[in-house]
């Protein structure tokens, strides 16, 4: 089965648009709903790893998360996401971690105390108030949007696998097959020779 269409060939990954909507719905909800969405949206990292944050892994300097990458076999396996400096001034400003990096207990506990349960919930809610229906409306669809969106905007393949902690690139290579404006394009150039 594709990651990126379900078995009757629905797609799985937001488009631009329904990203665009989804952060925006995001931004109407609670500073704390708002900036797990957020993370979800700008890092690509599973509901699980993001939920596992703590205030010791944000570097607001280098304006970097580190994530442990949960899917391995083993504990420990890190990798560094950059995020836009927005995210980092509302991580700050919701989260307080600049303070709670300073504090030895305050640095290791989560930003989001939820359970996997209520955090894919309140994901879901701020889908249905952007609209976004379907397969797609989940937080692994964001992670799927995510890695479109990185690979048609150009980024590297080698980043994109990094960033989403894949260990083989031909796992990230299956991101490069979605349909999206790049392929609609090259298919233009196609049918003007028609």
């Amino acid at each position: 089965m594709s990651l990126l269409y379900d078995r009757d060939g629905n797609r799985k990954y937001l488009t631009v648009a329904e990203r665009t909507a989804f952060l925006e719905a995001a931004a109407a909800m609670q500073d704390d709903v708002h900036t797990l969405c957020s993370v979800l949206a700008y890092t690509g990292a599973r509901l699980s790893e993001v939920l596992a944050l703590t205030p010791k892994r944000i570097d607001t300097h280098a304006r970097l998360l580190m994530i442990e990458c949960l899917k391995k076999r083993r504990t420990g396996v890190w990798r560094a996401i950059p995020i836009p400096p927005e995210l980092i001034a509302e991580l700050e400003r919701v989260h307080g971690v600049a303070a709670a990096r300073d504090d030895t207990a305050a640095a290791q506990v989560r930003l989001w105390g939820w359970c996997r349960t209520t955090a894919w919930t309140r994901v879901k809610e701020c889908m249905e108030t952007a609209g976004v229906v379907g397969a797609q409306a989940s937080p692994k669809g964001l992670r799927h949007a995510f890695a479109v969106g990185a690979l048609q905007s150009g980024v590297p393949i080698n980043f994109v696998r990094k960033w989403l902690g894949h260990s083989r690139l031909s796992t990230t290579e299956i991101y490069a097959d979605a349909v999206g404006n790049e392929e609609q394009s090259i298919a233009g150039r196609l049918w003007r020779t028609f």
